[in-house]
């Protein structure tokens, strides 16, 4: 078997369709959005599927679905208070929940799935600002600009490939940072060579990952790189080493 067989058949393994099933947007989804709703309260603006599902990047070891909740620009609490505020809602309501860095991981309904509460910025503008549990400090992204970007990157097997492997080996690597790292991996290379680019990756990742600076595309002063502390992105760079120098496919990715 070749090795772009190899790894399109790990990628049929693992991809999630992008479309929410009825029974999952019925009893999981529905449900959530009305506890969401009922603790927003008028403050709420929007709720919507965002992340791997709608960038169709989607593995089925990973989080199920991210929810992307909005509030209004007028909403008086901070983003402290806005996400330690849902954190505790979900909580008394029996649900098994996790304080990430900007999202809320919770099961529910046989489902993992990511809360990201935001403040939307006021005017004509998709900008949200978003707590940052892990530094304890916030930032200004554009969720629709994430996914627009990803899903026209011609990456999507790749990023798949590289969530998997994320997943496998058992690493921290925040999605959106690794879409990024990904697609600048990338930059260049041909398409339709999946084998080959993501032992681009792999390359990458030992090499130049660990000083590289990346910014966010929908907002230059956030620093995505900055999610990782060093000693994160030195363990990234020491499984990339690691993988990269496996003579098989399947002690690399499997």
């Amino acid at each position: 078997m070749s090795s772009d067989v190899y790894v399109r058949k790990i990628i049929s393994k693992y991809r999630v369709p992008s479309e929410v099933d009825s029974q999952t947007q019925y009893y999981v989804v529905n449900p959530l959005g009305e506890m969401i709703k009922a603790w927003a309260g008028d403050c709420l603006n929007d709720i919507q599927i965002s992340g791997s599902r709608a960038k169709g990047t989607a593995i089925n070891i990973s989080s199920d679905l991210d929810l992307f909740i909005s509030l209004k620009s007028t909403t008086n609490n901070t983003l402290k208070e806005i996400y330690d505020s849902l954190y505790n809602y979900i909580s008394n309501k029996g649900i098994s929940c996790r304080k990430q860095n900007v999202s809320i991981g919770i099961n529910y309904g046989g489902h993992s799935i990511d809360l990201v509460p935001g403040k939307k910025h006021s005017g004509n503008t998709n900008d949200h600002s978003l707590y940052r549990n892990k530094k304890n400090t916030w930032t200004q992204t554009n969720i629709h600009k994430h996914i627009t970007q990803v899903k026209n990157s011609g990456r999507l097997e790749e990023i798949i490939l590289l969530k998997t492997w994320r997943k496998l080996h058992n690493l921290d690597f925040p999605s959106i940072y690794l879409e990024l790292v990904a697609i600048e991996a990338l930059t260049y290379k041909n398409k339709n060579q999946p084998a080959t680019n993501f032992l681009s990756i792999l390359d990458y990742l030992k090499d130049s990952f660990v000083d590289k600076t990346i910014m966010d595309p929908a907002n230059t002063n956030n620093v995505i790189s900055d999610d990782l502390y060093k000693y994160e992105k030195e363990n990234i760079a020491k499984k990339a080493k690691e993988s990269r120098n496996q003579e098989y496919w399947e002690k690399i990715i499997w």
